[in-house]
C-alpha cells in the first residue's frame, strides 16, 4: 500500500467550487426544494479467509481451500487446464479488457490477503484511480481500508462497438437475468444461484467508443461473498458476436500466452469456468467473466454501530444534553412553537464543521474527539398543547437541504391533525452545508476526501438519533421554557405540551427516503418509519436523476473521459456504503438485524416515472429490504410479493400519476409540459396521510385508496 499523504482541506478547495456548482445550478440545489414550500457467511466451498495471492510476476501463494475436483482438460490450444484453485494475482491493470486499465471492475485482482473478515483486503493503485483533468490524482489509501468491494456496484466492463439486443434483461425483464442462457450472468458462488440484475450500456454521453457496460444487481449482494460475472453473446452494430480479449480467449481456450498475468490466473479461472458450468453456463462462448468479493458487515456497518452505541451509552435514557437558543411561538396557523434548539452531542470528526471526517482508532473504528452543539429544529403543535399525546417524529429533508424543510405546509397539517411533534435534523454530510464541500470535490477531482461525506454523514445519522432520544427521554418536554407564552390561544397559558415518550418514529422523503434507508437498520428508539420517494444505491440513482444534471456538467469538465467518470462513481460508491442504504437496508427487518438493534419496519411510497429518484431504486430497495408490493397494484415488480391492503410488515406503495415509463437508459426523464415530476406529490395525498399515521400507531399498512393509488393530472 502506499503511505498516507496529505489531503486538501475542504476550506481551501469549496469556496471556488461552489461558485461554479451554483452557477450551473441556477440556484441552490435543495431536492423538491419548491415542493417543501407547500444473505450473511463467507463463501463455504471458496472462503477466501486466509488466502493469500501471486504478484504479476507469477511468485506463489496459499490458497483458500477450495475443494472442487482437480481437472485436465486440454484444448486445441495446447495448454493443460491445471486443478482449480480460488487464488490471485494482485495486478495495477487487467490485461483483460486491453480499452481501459481498472475494467474490469470490481475485481479480486485489486486486492491482496488480509486479516479480514472476508480474508481479503483492497490494493488498488494509482493506475485504476482516475487523474482529474486539474491533474489531481488521488492516492488509494482511503480505499484500500475496505476488505471488499460494494454490495450495490455494478459489474463494468468495455467491450467497443457494444449493442444490447432483446434477450438482455432489462429493468423490466429481471426474469431473464435468472435464466442460464441469460447473455449476462451474476453467479452467488456460495449459494451456487445467479442473482437477479439488468444490463446496460452507458447512454449517459455521446460518444459510442466509451459506453462502459454495466451488470447492475437489483437486490443488496450479501456480505463477505464471492460473485462471478459472465458475458456471452454481446453483439456489435453488425449483428456479429464481439470477439474475446487475446488474454481472455487465452484464459477461455488454454491456449498459450505470454502474459504473465494469464499465466497465473489458469488456476483461478479452472474453478471460475467450473463455477459457471455447473450453473449451466457453458465455457465455449463466454466474451468475458471474473471474480470479486463483498466487503464484509463489519467493514461496511462497523463504523455506524460502533458511534451509536458509544455516543447512546455516555447520553443514557434522557438524551443529550440541551439549550434552547429561542422560541417563536403561534409561528404557523397549525404550529403552536417552533423552538430551535442546541443539542450537545459525542463527536467522532477532527472538525464538526463540513469537510470533517473520522478520528479513527488502532482498531479502525472511530475514537470520541470531544463534543459538538448541532442545532435541531422542534414543531410543536397546538394539538399538543390541546392535550392530545403527539409522539416525535424526525423528518429527513431533500438533497443538499435542510431541517428547515420540515415546516413545510403539508407536514405541519399531518402534525396538528394526526398529532405529531417534528423533529427536523440536518443530513449533514449532505446537508446545504456540505454543498461547498461536494462541489469542491466534483471540481477539484480529489475524491479521496469523499469520504468526508460518508463520515459525516454517519454522524448525521447519529444526530437524528440522538436527538429523538432527547424528546422520548422526557426530560425535554417538561422544560419550563415550553409553557405556552403565545397569544393566538390565550385559553392555553402555561400549559406545557404533551409530548408522548412511549413512542417515536421517522419519516423522510428524497434525500430523507434514500438515508431513511440506512437510520431504519440503525435506529434503536424508533422501529417504523415512512421513506418517501426513496431508492438505493446512489450509482443507480445519479445519471437517471435531473438533481444531478448539473452536477455531471461539471463532473464531465473534470473527467472528459466518461469511463472515467463512471469509474469515479465506482469509487466514491465504495465509501458512501458505510453511509448510504445501499451497505444497511438487508438489515432492516427482524431476523437479519445488526448488533444491538431492534427489528424495523418500513413503508415505501413511490411515485412512478419520478424525475428525481428513479422508482428502480426505490425496487432494490424494497427488495433488499424484504418489502411486499400492496395491491392492487398499478404494476407487478419483480421479486415483490403482491399483498392487499392491512399487511403488517414492511411495504411498497406505487402511486400512479398518468405520465410517461421512465427511461430504461441511465438517462433522466424527458420533463414537459405532459410529463411533469410527481416527486413531491404522494405525500401529499389525503390518503397517503392517513396510511402513514395508521402504520405509525398499529403497524399496519391500508393503502386507504379505492383500487390501485392512482391520481388522474
Amino acid at each position: 500500500m502506499h503511505a498516507p499523504t496529505p489531503r486538501t482541506s475542504s476550506s481551501a478547495r469549496s469556496t471556488a467550487a461552489l461558485l461554479v456548482i451554483t452557477f450551473a445550478l441556477g440556484v441552490a440545489p435543495a431536492c423538491n426544494q419548491g415542493v417543501h414550500t407547500d444473505y450473511s457467511t463467507t463463501d463455504a466451498g471458496t472462503s477466501t479467509d486466509g488466502a493469500t495471492t501471486t504478484d504479476a510476476s507469477g511468485s506463489s501463494g496459499s490458497t483458500d481451500g477450495a475443494t472442487t475436483t482437480p481437472g485436465t482438460t486440454t484444448t486445441t490450444g495446447g495448454v493443460e487446464e491445471p486443478a482449480p484453485e480460488v487464488d490471485w494475482p494482485t495486478l495495477e491493470c487487467d490485461s483483460l479488457v486491453p480499452s481501459y486499465c481498472a475494467f474490469p471492475f470490481p475485481s479480486n485482482v485489486y486486492t491482496v490477503a488480509g486479516d479480514t473478515p472476508t480474508g481479503r483486503q483492497l490494493a488498488l493503485t494509482k493506475a485504476v484511480i482516475p487523474m482529474a483533468s486539474t491533474g489531481a490524482h488521488p492516492e488509494p489509501d482511503v480505499w484500500n481500508q475496505s476488505d471488499g468491494f460494494s454490495g450495490s456496484l455494478p459489474a463494468f466492463a468495455h467491450m467497443p462497438d457494444a449493442v444490447l439486443h432483446d434477450a438482455v434483461p432489462t429493468p423490466l425483464t429481471l426474469e431473464k437475468s435468472i435464466l442460464a442462457d441469460s447473455p449476462t450472468i451474476l453467479l452467488d458462488t456460495e449459494t451456487g444461484e445467479l442473482v437477479p440484475h439488468f444490463t446496460e450500456l452507458d447512454m449517459s454521453h455521446t460518444d459510442p467508443s466509451k459506453r462502459a457496460l454495466m451488470v447492475r444487481p437489483v437486490v443488496q449482494l450479501r456480505e463477505s461473498t464471492r460473485y462471478i460475472v459472465a458475458i456471452r453473446d454481446i453483439q456489435d452494430s453488425s449483428g456479429a458476436a464481439i470477439a474475446p480479449s487475446e488474454a481472455f480467449k487465452a484464459l477461455r481456450d488454454l491456449e498459450p500466452s505470454d502474459d504473465p498475468s494469464v499465466n497465473d490466473r489458469r488456476p483461478l479461472y479452472a474453478d471460475i469456468f467450473q463455477r459457471l458450468e455447473a450453473a449451466g453456463v457453458a465455457r465455449e462462448n463466454l466474451q468475458l467473466a471474473w471474480d470479486y468479493t463483498i466487503a464484509s458487515k463489519e467493514n461496511v456497518t462497523g463504523r455506524l454501530t460502533h458511534i451509536r452505541d458509544d455516543a447512546l451509552a455516555q447520553v443514557g435514557d434522557d438524551g443529550p444534553d440541551y439549550q434552547i437558543k429561542s422560541i417563536e411561538w403561534d409561528s404557523h396557523e397549525e404550529i403552536a412553537a417552533r423552538v430551535t434548539v442546541n443539542m450537545t452531542v459525542p463527536l467522532y470528526l477532527d472538525d464538526p464543521a463540513a469537510g470533517g471526517r473520522f478520528v479513527l482508532g488502532p482498531d479502525g473504528l472511530p475514537q470520541q474527539n470531544g463534543t459538538a452543539e448541532y442545532e435541531i429544529l422542534v414543531l410543536i403543535p397546538y394539538a399538543a398543547y390541546e392535550g392530545e399525546p403527539c409522539p416525535s417524529l424526525a423528518y429527513g429533508h431533500g438533497l443538499l437541504g435542510s431541517k428547515g424543510q420540515t415546516q413545510s405546509g403539508t407536514f405541519r397539517r399531518f402534525a396538528n391533525d394526526f398529532h405529531y411533534t417534528l423533529i427536523g435534523v440536518d443530513w449533514i454530510g449532505m446537508s446545504e452545508d456540505d454543498l461547498g464541500n461536494v462541489a469542491g470535490m466534483l471540481v477539484s477531482g480529489e475524491i479521496d476526501n469523499w469520504d468526508t461525506v460518508a463520515d459525516r454523514g454517519q454522524q448525521g445519522i447519529l444526530n437524528f438519533m440522538l436527538a429523538t432520544r432527547l424528546l422520548k427521554g422526557g426530560v425535554f418536554g417538561v422544560d419550563e421554557e415550553l409553557a405556552y407564552g403565545g397569544e393566538a390561544r390565550p385559553e392555553l397559558n402555561k400549559v406545557f405540551p404533551n409530548i408522548d415518550t412511549e413512542s417515536a418514529y421517522y419519516f423522510g422523503n428524497s434525500q430523507g427516503g434514500i438515508f431513511g434507508g440506512t437510520l431504519m437498520a440503525v435506529y434503536t428508539d424508533v422501529t417504523r418509519g415512512l421513506l418517501g420517494v426513496p431508492g438505493q444505491p446512489y450509482n443507480l440513482l445519479l445519471h437517471r436523476s435531473v438533481d444531478f444534471t448539473p452536477y455531471f456538467v461539471t463532473m464531465k469538465v473534470t473527467y472528459p473521459d466518461p469511463m472515467d467518470l463512471q469509474m469515479v462513481l465506482a469509487l466514491m460508491q465504495i465509501i458512501w456504503d458505510r453511509s448510504e442504504p445501499g451497505g444497511y437496508t438487508a438489515y432492516t427487518r427482524e431476523g437479519n438485524t445488526l448488533p444491538n438493534t431492534p427489528g424495523h419496519e418500513v413503508v415505501l411510497q413511490v411515485a412512478m416515472n419520478d424525475h428525481q429518484v428513479t422508482p428502480f431504486g426505490a425496487h432494490v430497495m424494497a427488495r433488499s429490504i424484504g418489502a411486499v408490493n400492496m395491491a392492487p397494484v398499478n404494476r407487478p415488480v419483480w421479486g415483490l410479493e403482491e399483498v392487499p391492503s392491512g399487511h403488517v410488515g414492511s411495504a411498497m406503495i406505487e402511486w400512479d400519476y398518468g405520465l410517461m415509463d421512465e427511461p430504461l437508459l441511465n438517462v433522466p426523464p424527458l420533463a414537459n409540459d405532459d410529463n411533469p415530476d410527481p416527486h413531491g406529490w404522494p405525500r401529499s395525498e389525503p390518503e397517503s396521510q392517513q396510511m402513514l399515521d395508521k402504520f405509525f400507531r398499529e403497524g399496519v399498512v391500508e393503502t386507504f385508496c379505492d383500487g390501485p393509488c392512482k391520481r388522474d393530472l
